[in-house]
């Protein structure tokens, strides 16, 4: 009898048994991360035409160091803010900071169109990226704190699908008001416009959710240990510790939070320093095989390394439930190790470079960014949960945001984007060693 109950409950989809109140958690946190998305590629492609209106022509011969500078105070911003905003995640609830989170990186994204000066525009990207920096860690914990555990690594990959829609969505946009051209040179005002819409999600959020019962418990009983190994070494006691200094203090939790600090530290450094020239790079293939459209082809590459994105996100709970989260590790960045010189060393023409750019896609940004949603979660318990992932996610951007500025100064040294990806590419080198000092958490229920 228990064989043929076991065997029913294997063939049962993995969706059987989610209620309405699964999906709404579902899609409150994947709309907030679209939203994320959109904000960080129109970053990307709005740049180069924002930087034509607001530098000097002098300045525009450094144009790569200024972009990296661009990049990166958002990125510091994102990371600064993330770390508080995950931290408070943990005390005042995930609710209510994913609320404030999306409408105030909403409110400064819409503000970032009426940029003026140089100055104005970092400093507007840093204050977005302040606000931006906390809606991932929240919708993350929330996520594989209410879904079942058969279905949690599913509904996370769908979760981080959402940065993919997010930045195809910018694309399109992109490529619609590049069409259009309303306003000539300031047109790309309009990206930052159209970012300003997520402000209305709040509500939608207010309405729909319900606060984290998992942490809502954890608290009530003052389980402070950050993770089930390290339970003996905590106490419950009325006083509770800060979320982030447990993290580090107790051994297990410690170590778990180093090494896969490190893989994300390849894949944002991958993403930010590397990826995001992908473009740019398309755009000089096409110049040197002499087409007119150049832009239009930078902009296709962009479409398509987005559609492959996607693709991964799309499938990647499943593939991490089948093979494990050692081997998913390890496949997704020796595949992004390969695509590094492959795009930029070994494709030298913009029709091979749309069947490249979406490989890359499915790997840079699809598989990197993919395990961050499902697997850090499923190593800390609820009382920490927001402000580990928030210190894997979010807090490798107080290192990698130096990284943009490091390219562009390494583009304009070596003359040309490829050797300067490809030697900031050897940081995947991390993701074929750390998986296999991490533990392997696949079919294990999520601590409490």
């Amino acid at each position: 009898m228990n064989s043929v109950a076991s065997a029913q409950s294997s063939s049962q989809a993995w969706y059987t048994g989610l209620t309405p109140t699964h999906w709404r958690v579902l899609a409150a946190s994947f709309l907030g991360w679209i939203f994320d998305g959109y904000e960080s590629y129109a970053l990307f492609v709005a740049l180069p035409f924002a930087l034509r209106t607001l530098l000097r022509p002098e300045q525009l011969k450094s144009a790569p160091v200024w972009a990296g500078i661009a990049i990166s105070t958002t990125l510091l911003g994102w990371g600064i803010g993330g770390l508080i905003g995950g931290t408070l995640a943990d005390y005042v609830g995930r609710k209510r900071m994913m609320i404030w989170s999306v409408f105030l990186y909403a409110l400064f994204t819409g503000l970032t169109a009426l940029s003026q000066t140089f100055l104005m525009l970092a400093a507007l990207r840093f204050i977005t990226g302040l606000a931006m920096g906390s809606e991932w860690s929240t919708g993350v914990a929330m996520v594989a704190e209410t879904w079942p555990d058969r279905a949690r690594p599913k509904g996370a990959g769908l979760l981080q699908s959402g940065f993919g829609w997010g930045t195809l969505l910018a694309a399109l946009v992109w490529w619609a008001i590049g069409r259009i051209n309303p306003l000539g040179p300031q047109s790309w005002r309009l990206m930052f416009v159209v970012g300003a819409i997520p402000a209305f999600f709040t509500l939608y959020i207010r309405r729909a959710i319900n606060e984290s019962e998992r942490w809502l418990k954890a608290v009530r009983e003052r389980r402070w240990a950050a993770t089930d190994e390290d339970k003996g070494a905590a106490s419950k006691s009325a006083r509770r510790p800060l979320t982030i200094a447990e993290i580090f203090r107790e051994p297990e939790s410690r170590r778990r939070v180093l090494l896969t600090f490190l893989m994300s530290l390849a894949t944002m450094v991958g993403w930010w320093a590397i990826s995001s020239w992908l473009p740019a790079y398309t755009q000089q293939l096409a110049k040197a095989q002499h087409y007119a459209n150049f832009v239009e082809w930078g902009n296709r590459a962009a479409i398509l390394y987005t559609i492959g994105a996607v693709s991964a996100y799309m499938i990647a709970g499943f593939l991490i439930d089948a093979i494990g989260r050692r081997k998913f590790l390890f496949l997704t960045y020796a595949g992004a190790l390969v695509m590094t010189p492959v795009t930029y060393l070994w494709t030298h023409t913009v029709e091979t470079m749309m069947f490249v750019a979406f490989v890359n896609g499915f790997f840079t940004l699809g598989l990197a960014y993919s395990w961050m949603a499902i697997y850090p979660a499923e190593l800390f318990t609820s009382s920490v949960r927001s402000t580990a992932c928030s210190v894997v996610f979010n807090g490798t951007r107080l290192i990698a945001w130096l990284f943009p500025i490091l390219a562009g100064t390494m583009i304009q040294k070596f003359g040309g984007i490829s050797r300067g990806a490809v030697t900031l590419g050897l940081i995947y080198i991390l993701g074929l060693i750390v998986p296999w000092f991490v533990p392997e958490t696949n079919g294990r229920p999520l601590p409490e």
